[in-house]
């Protein structure tokens, strides 16, 4: 059966939400597409301690922006999801779950789109993708070298340390969710080994504010895509921090001392002994540099603007430069039964059956909108800004690409 309607967005995650909300306020009609059984089903894939890593009032989707309650708090991952389905049913917006979307291509006449799916076929003068940045797991190819005895987890199936076998765990990365994990693993009295890489270090608190609250002020999560310094730039991890037990400062230097075994970069697996670059101290100095320059734009956005903000030194540890350089490290005698991949996750856009992606595999586009008329993107790490992936910026480009729709039409 072929249905034919006005728009498509395929993703029902806060980006397609967000979408739907504009289109219905323009009046145009719509079909989200969603292959999961609720909304938001990206956060789902979180372990259950997790909580959002900004402030509640970074919630802003459109139409239901957070204003009550804890702003400064961070909302845990239960709460999240039953705000995407308040937020549905709130708007009562036309959502579909359990459709999986397989292709999306031009019609033979080129004025418009087929959408196939697992059920019905869909034809619309628009199509909005918005199926995020979280769609396949990164783990590099040589996981299988690890023995069959080590339990490997991707951190999307990550859920508490009592779900893991006993003994020690390694977890392979250091952004936000490798050093969440990690934490909660040695704080449980597991034995953690983490290989650290390149994501930067904020503190939770500085000058009196959460360091989100002087991002934001200071225009660093308004910063626009054509100010990156590198295409490539846009896929760098986010800083580490954390939101448990009402937001806390996550440090390298602080797990070291805590028992952490810190260790370079993962190189391969050989005959159960894991292999490992020696570059854990010239890590750790990027993620040192990263907090530096950080506080010192901050620093400069008070001392221009002149809040009232006592000035602050931030602690600098340096207990994990005192680590000892591991190079090989055999597995057994380690006592590691888990290892953790928390490198994040690749997108796919291999659905669009259009020549859409740069090299990188990313939507060519200019702020979501592409050269093919009537196809839209939504919810990527700076599609347009630092923040367009974010709660806090997603409904700024919904918005956009829903008022060139309208637009479009008339």
């Amino acid at each position: 059966m072929t249905q034919r309607i006005d728009t498509v967005i395929v993703g029902g995650g806060q980006a397609g939400l967000a979408t739907s909300y504009c289109l219905r306020q323009q009046g145009r009609p719509h079909i989200v597409l969603e292959r999961a059984a609720q909304p938001g089903s990206a956060w789902c894939d979180r372990w259950d301690s997790f909580t959002l890593v900004t402030p509640n009032w970074t919630i802003r989707l459109p139409g239901a922006e957070y204003q009550t309650g804890d702003p400064n708090g961070f909302m845990p991952r239960d709460e999240i999801l039953g705000y995407f389905r308040q937020y549905v049913e709130r708007f009562n917006l036309p959502i579909q779950y359990g459709v999986r979307v397989t292709a999306v291509e031009l019609l033979p006449d080129g004025k418009g789109y087929r959408v196939t799916t697992d059920g019905d076929l869909y034809e619309a003068m628009n199509v909005v993708v918005a199926t995020g940045s979280f769609q396949q797991p990164k783990i590099p190819a040589f996981n299988p070298d690890f023995p069959s005895l080590v339990t490997q987890l991707h951190s999307g199936q990550y859920r508490n340390p009592q779900g893991l076998p006993p003994g020690a765990a390694l977890v392979i990365g250091s952004a936000q969710s490798g050093c969440q994990i990690a934490e909660e693993l040695y704080k449980s009295g597991r034995k953690v080994y983490l290989c650290v890489g390149s994501a930067g270090r904020a503190p939770r608190r500085y000058r009196g504010k959460d360091t989100f609250d002087w991002l934001n002020r200071c225009g660093f999560l308004d910063q626009t895509v054509d100010r990156l310094p590198s295409p490539k730039a846009k896929f760098g991890a986010n800083p580490q921090v954390s939101g448990q037990g009402g937001g806390h400062s996550l440090n390298l230097h602080q797990f070291a001392r805590d028992g952490v075994t810190l260790l370079g970069r993962l190189r391969g697996v050989r005959d159960g002994k894991a292999h490992l670059a020696p570059d854990l101290k010239e890590n750790l100095a990027g993620v040192d540099r990263f907090e530096v320059e950080l506080l010192k734009m901050i620093d400069g956005y008070i001392e221009t603007n002149g809040p009232d903000a006592p000035k602050e030194e931030v602690p600098r540890l340096q207990d994990g430069y005192r680590s000892e350089d591991i190079l090989e490290l055999d597995l057994r005698s380690a006592g590691i039964s888990t290892v953790i991949w928390a490198m994040g996750y690749t997108f796919d856009f291999g659905l669009v059956k259009l020549p859409v992606v740069d090299g990188d595999g990313y939507p060519m586009q200019q702020r979501g909108v592409a050269a093919y008329s009537g196809l839209y993107f939504v919810g990527l790490n700076w599609l347009h800004k630092r923040k367009s992936a974010l709660l806090i910026g997603v409904g700024e480009d919904a918005a956009y690409v829903a008022s060139h729709i309208a637009a479009r039409h008339g």
